[in-house]
């Protein structure tokens, strides 16, 4: 659940009665639940702490807060205590302070399915029922940080071989402010940081994953071999090489998943991304015998695919990386670490390893339509679509889906060359156009 904080349904009654939505989810017979809280820097995190908790008390359940820490750090540590039944981090990820959100991760440490949230928002909407009233308290604290930077740190056993290591971090003025220095800084790293003084306003504000400029150019004129930017609430990681070129998701799954594949522990040969990877990502690992299996736009479809697969490496182009071996979410510490260890132990740097990744033009076209139908049931468009297919058979990939939000059909397509795919993108566009525009 995302929104702006303070409207609905991040209003303070709303966020009270989901607390209680969640105890009232959990299977029967589950005295007394534990859940554990964390949240990132922002300034309205505090207050929905508050009443969610309050409303969970007031079913009967504990509840104790971890503070700001990454959303993975919830879920890492959620799944190692048994004693909580589950986790909730309250953040918006990379989006503006005015944003807030909650998301509730198993005792297992991975997300609830979907069936679990529609269960959990049908509870929500039934009136028969009414949160505990009252003022909500601070809620108990914890500190646990330390056994969540024991988990990262074996993640990297080498890390000996990176000692003096030049790293520049931006930590995107949220969650990451409270563990990354430490971390980094405990594996013997020259670490220089920025994005490290959070006001409750500031997080991602033109700093951060989706804004990797200004340590693209703290890298160069520090002369670093790498930087790491986080998002807000640190289970995305986006990198940028000694030249000051910005690093994807897709050119670290490659990077990693060949790595993993040298020692022996790429599970199931095979890595899952999204539809949104470029097809550069699918022939780099296609020639290392590496299979690509694709999903909807999501870490949620990416978690779930690799759950089913028992596959180890899985993510997204935005940075949202998951390594199973470690945790069944993205974390962007993790990621981090496991790119440090690629780059050490292969003794390459960070530009050599992602120049494996050739990464194909790409056009993307959207054509209003005024219904939605079966593209294969209009004879034009199909054929339209069957030509273009034939073309970038084999060295590009084609890719239509309607909006989910707008009366729109959304026509991707990478190739080899930008002019001619555009036009071939066009062509679709026209014939749509004419018969369901």
């Amino acid at each position: 659940m995302r929104g702006v904080a303070g409207q609905y349904p991040l209003d303070r009654p709303t966020v009270r009665r989901l607390g209680a939505a969640l105890v009232r989810a959990l299977p029967h017979g589950t005295a007394s639940p534990h859940l554990l809280i964390g949240r990132d820097t922002r300034e309205s995190g505090l207050w929905i702490e508050q009443e969610l908790a309050h409303g969970a008390v007031g079913e009967g359940a504990e509840v104790t807060s971890v503070g700001v820490v990454p959303t993975p750090a919830v879920a890492y540590l959620t799944r190692a205590y048994p004693e909580y039944v589950a986790g909730v981090v309250i953040s918006a990820s990379h989006n503006p302070y005015q944003d807030n959100g909650i998301k509730v991760f198993s005792g297992k440490g991975e997300k609830f399915t979907e069936a679990v949230e529609r269960h959990v928002e049908a509870i929500v909407a039934d009136r028969l029922w009414h949160a505990k009233s009252g003022d909500p308290s601070p809620v108990p604290r914890a500190d646990l940080i330390g056994a969540y930077l024991a988990h990262l740190r074996a993640v990297f056993p080498e890390y000996s071989d990176v000692r003096g290591f030049r790293l520049a971090i931006d930590c995107a003025n949220g969650a990451t402010t409270t563990v990354a220095p430490t971390l980094f800084n405990a594996l013997g790293l020259d670490t220089i940081v920025m994005g490290d003084t959070p006001d409750g306003r500031n997080i991602n504000l033109g700093c951060g994953s989706t804004h990797p400029e200004k340590l693209a150019a703290l890298v160069v004129e520090r002369g670093c071999q790498l930087g790491v930017a986080f998002d807000g609430d640190g289970d995305r990681a986006i990198f940028v090489d000694e030249h000051g070129k910005i690093v994807d998701g897709d050119a670290v799954l490659l990077m990693c998943g060949g790595y993993l594949q040298r020692e022996g522990r790429l599970k199931g040969n095979a890595i899952v991304a999204t539809v949104m990877s470029n097809i550069g990502l699918e022939l780099a690992l296609k020639a290392l015998g590496i299979e690509l299996l694709r999903t909807s736009v999501g870490d949620k479809h990416v978690m779930e695919e690799m759950m089913k697969r028992g596959l180890s490496l899985g993510g997204e182009q935005s940075g949202h990386i998951i390594f199973s071996d470690y945790l069944f979410t993205g974390d962007g510490l993790c990621t981090a670490l496991n790119v440090l260890r690629t780059v050490a132990l292969t003794k390459r740097s960070l530009s050599d390893l992602a120049s494996q990744l050739t990464t194909y033009p790409q056009v993307l076209l959207n054509v209003r339509v005024r219904e939605r139908v079966d593209l294969k049931t209009i004879a034009p468009v199909a054929a339209a679509i069957a030509r273009v297919e034939g073309r970038v058979a084999n060295h590009g990939r084609l890719l239509i889906r309607y909006s989910g939000t707008e009366p729109l059909l959304r026509v991707m397509l990478e190739g080899k060359d930008q002019e001619e795919i555009r036009g071939w993108a066009q062509e679709i566009v026209d014939v749509v156009r004419e018969h369901l525009g």
